[in-house]
């Protein structure tokens, strides 16, 4: 069966999953600095547009991982690359495992925080998303606690994630990095890591 599990899959991923992946990373590199400046800004019309913009860019986090899990669904994953060590092997696989369960956790704790603190969550000014919670100041102060330990692992293991693909793009320039690079960007990493050898 494992055999059989293996042939099935895919030699590369699919380049949907591909930009699936590199528009994810952008929107999670953009809502973790986000988090860190909105609390510290005086109150004012900043503040809440920068609120505004992290919900907003959380609930389409949500809605990308949702697609992201549909393509990976569809057109499958590749086998790990046979050039990773038995250790870089289980830290990848914890990792991606990690990250896309924190794409999901992440933006349903805020949503749920802004329910219990009776916010409303407007994404981009197009619609505004229901309370699915009563309000609840005990609860809030739990959830928002809860999504801001999150946003810490998310950073933690999204830094540790690009310094392993960064290892292997520009140290090791074994091919790893190339697998989830759409196809023009992992032409110019050739080219750049051609240059530097």
């Amino acid at each position: 069966m494992t055999g059989m599990a293996t042939r099935d899959r895919p030699e590369h991923y699919s380049a949907a999953s591909k930009w699936l992946h590199w528009i994810v990373a952008l929107c999670v590199l953009a809502t973790i600095p986000m988090g860190l400046v909105m609390d510290r800004l005086p109150e004012g019309d900043l503040q809440n547009r920068l609120f505004d913009l992290h919900r907003s860019t959380g609930v389409l986090v949500l809605a990308l991982a949702v697609l992201r899990v549909a393509v990976r669904r569809f057109s499958g994953v590749p086998a790990p690359a046979k050039m990773l060590t038995t250790f870089e092997r289980v830290a990848s696989t914890a990792a991606h495992h990690t990250l896309l369960l924190l794409l999901f956790l992440l933006p349903l704790v805020g949503w749920a925080s802004m329910d219990a603190y009776r916010a409303d969550v407007s994404v981009f000014g197009l619609f505004t998303l229901p309370h699915v919670i009563p309000q609840n100041d005990a609860v809030y102060k739990i959830l928002s606690a809860a999504h801001w330990i999150l946003g810490w692992l998310m950073a933690f293991v999204v830094a540790a994630h690009a310094g392993g693909a960064l290892m292997h793009g520009f140290i090791k320039r074994d091919g790893v990095l190339n697998r989830m690079l759409p196809d023009v960007f992992g032409r110019m990493l050739d080219a750049v890591v051609g240059r530097a050898r």
